[in-house]
């Protein structure tokens, strides 16, 4: 599966370009642009699964330092200060990863 597969390349570029610059990355500002915020919970869960490049059914600070790169391969990383906002915002139980529910709930919130 490629992103591009659910989400359109023209909405993700535009949410890309809104963040291109360090410590501009607004999460739901990002998946309003990208269309994730217009999707099923199930759609939502496929991405998930996309972007979760150890399959451990978790994302982590290190597989989220790259969650732009997920979307277009030449994005840029985030910063250490967005890595653990976007931490922060959606890890509801302080376990220190993301599960698939709990992206689903961010980005959906």
């Amino acid at each position: 599966m490629s992103i591009s597969d659910v989400l359109s390349a023209d909405d993700i570029a535009a949410a890309l370009q809104e963040c291109q610059d360090p410590d501009t990355f607004e999460p739901q500002k990002f998946f309003q642009t990208s269309g994730l915020a217009k999707m099923s919970a199930s759609q939502v869960k496929d991405v998930f699964r996309f972007i979760d490049n150890d399959q451990s059914g978790y994302l982590d600070e290190e597989e989220l330092k790259f969650f732009l790169q997920k979307f277009e391969s030449g994005a840029r990383e985030l910063t250490e200060s967005e890595t653990k906002s976007l931490m922060a915002a959606a890890d509801n139980d302080g376990d220190g990863k993301i599960g698939a529910d709990e992206f689903q709930e961010m980005v959906h919130s």
